[in-house]
């Protein structure tokens, strides 16, 4: 899961192409609430499992583990070292990869992507680092007998795909609303260990990661143009003959 800029805020970037996440308030990405209830539903359809939330984040991101952690689950972990800022997905994934196997893992629940930086691959190139299988963008979840599997909904066809276990999953914002933390979940969420961890922790080199050590990076960025008053049209019986004009000017119709 992780930490992002709030999406309805006016985000922006930093003079070396990072994003600026000082000037707008943070939250858990809301894609990742799909996993986050995914998750727990596994649970309580009865298969016998411990949930453990895991983020790369600065300080705050704690702020993310904690809501989770009061709509349910048992422990989380946060990855925060000042050399992994401005890592790219290459870079992340082996953070997330190498954190999820001194965890130890059957099951990795995946958003589809994050609300700021998309990257819906980085699933599967965790699943590549582990070595285990993949099965992703899934919008039913379910576990049994040491498989999982779900329901794929694409372009011209519904597909039933399973892997067996351990494996690695991303689910979609068709799986169903995340529940909201109840006042006794918060309460409880504040008693639940989380685990810090740096880059020495998970045997990771300083040069492997950070910004430094990205395949992609942007080179510039412009500010979208603030939004111009439309033309507006008052109707004295002429109305339909104007706006037609006008969508034939703009090669509408």
């Amino acid at each position: 899961m992780k930490y992002v800029p709030d999406a309805t805020a006016d985000r922006g970037f930093n003079e070396d192409g990072t994003t600026d996440r000082e000037s707008v308030d943070s939250l858990l990405s809301e894609l990742d609430e799909y996993a986050i209830e995914q998750a727990l539903q596994i649970v309580e359809s009865g298969v016998e499992a411990e949930i453990t939330y895991l983020t790369v984040g600065p300080d705050d991101a704690r702020e993310a583990l904690r809501k989770a952690l009061a709509m349910g689950g048992d422990k989380a972990i946060h990855v925060s070292d000042d050399d992994i800022q401005g890592s790219d997905a290459l870079g992340t994934s082996l953070i997330l990869a190498k954190a999820i196997e001194k965890a130890g893992f059957d099951l990795v629940v995946c958003g589809m992507a994050s609300t700021d930086g998309a990257m819906g691959v980085l699933p599967a190139m965790i699943a590549e680092r582990l070595g285990v299988p993949q099965v992703t963008y899934l919008d039913e979840v379910s576990v049994e007998g040491g498989v999982v599997k779900g329901r794929r909904e694409g372009d011209v066809a519904s597909e039933t795909v399973e892997a067996s276990l351990p494996a690695v999953i991303s689910v979609t914002d068709r799986t169903g609303e995340a529940r909201f933390p109840s006042f006794k979940g918060i309460m409880a969420a504040k008693k639940k260990p989380v685990e810090e961890l740096d880059l020495d922790d998970l045997e990771i080199d300083s040069d492997e990661v950070g910004l430094s050590a990205s395949w992609s990076t942007v080179d510039a960025a412009t500010a979208r143009p603030a939004r111009t008053k439309g033309e507006v049209v008052t109707d004295e019986g002429e109305g339909g003959v104007q706006l037609a004009a006008f969508l034939a000017a703009k090669k509408f119709i």
